[in-house]
């Protein structure tokens, strides 16, 4: 099966992607392209998914640099191939030709970065605690400092959980609250006391505000199973493990 790859026109020409799970050699839970060595999945066949991505992205394996993602708002301007042990971190920033920029995700919101004409990039993993945090706020001073600008910089929210799918309760609500009222946008009314966060609305105001054109592709992890992985779809399911996608840039 060959891979699936969605892309976004504001990205063009450069040579991105948010991977979807098929084309892959993972097999039960993780069945198709799981690119997560923090996954239970065998080491060798991940290692064999992250190659298929470097040969899409038209990189050596080295050069598709990914880091151990902490949910923070932590960035690292990356200046070549990546070794482990990999930097903590959520967001990432390049000016290097041949170098791939990836993130992985199973839910939180893959954010690609480009400011075409000024040869900049970046990649940025933002959940609710990240982008709560301010990683793709981050991200975008991260690229300014490279040479970018503001309003060079295109920002294009992947595949991640919808709203719809998002339940959480009256203690997350209450911290979004009091960070800002203004937040009471992102909810909407669930069963009891549960509410149902946006989290890419959220993701699309925080780049917004930050004065950078963004959009979001408009597909939900959680409902479609046979294109994307998810970790709360597999925690509904009590599935053991579940795998990650993958979504990458490069100048």
């Amino acid at each position: 099966m060959t891979l699936e790859i969605i892309t976004a026109e504001s990205l063009s020409p450069l040579r991105h992607g948010f991977f979807t799970r098929k084309g892959g050699a993972s097999s039960g839970v993780f069945a198709g392209l799981n690119c997560g060595p923090g996954s239970s999945d065998q080491r060798e066949i991940v290692a064999i998914n992250r190659t298929r991505v470097a040969q899409a992205m038209e990189v050596p394996n080295e050069s598709l640099v990914t880091v151990s993602q902490v949910h923070s708002a932590k960035v690292v301007t990356v200046t070549g191939p990546v070794s482990d042990p990999r930097p903590e971190a959520d967001g990432l920033v390049t000016r290097e030709p041949g170098i791939a920029l990836a993130v992985l995700t199973a839910d939180c919101q893959p954010v690609l970065f480009a400011d075409a004409e000024a040869g900049v990039i970046g990649a940025a993993h933002a959940g609710w605690r990240g982008a709560q945090a301010g990683v793709l706020e981050e991200t975008i001073d991260a690229m300014l400092a490279l040479g970018a600008s503001r309003e060079g910089i295109r920002a294009v929210i992947g595949p991640t959980i919808s709203q719809r799918a998002y339940e959480v309760g009256p203690e997350f609500l209450g911290e979004f609250m009091a960070e800002d009222p203004g937040n009471g946008r992102f909810f909407a009314g669930g069963q009891g006391d549960r509410a149902q966060f946006d989290l890419p609305a959220y993701g699309l105001h925080r780049l917004r505000s930050a004065g950078v054109e963004a959009e979001w592709t408009r597909h939900c992890t959680y409902s479609d199973p046979d294109r994307f992985y998810s970790f709360r779809r597999a925690t509904h399911l009590r599935e053991a493990d579940y795998g990650r996608l993958i979504s990458a840039i490069r100048l």
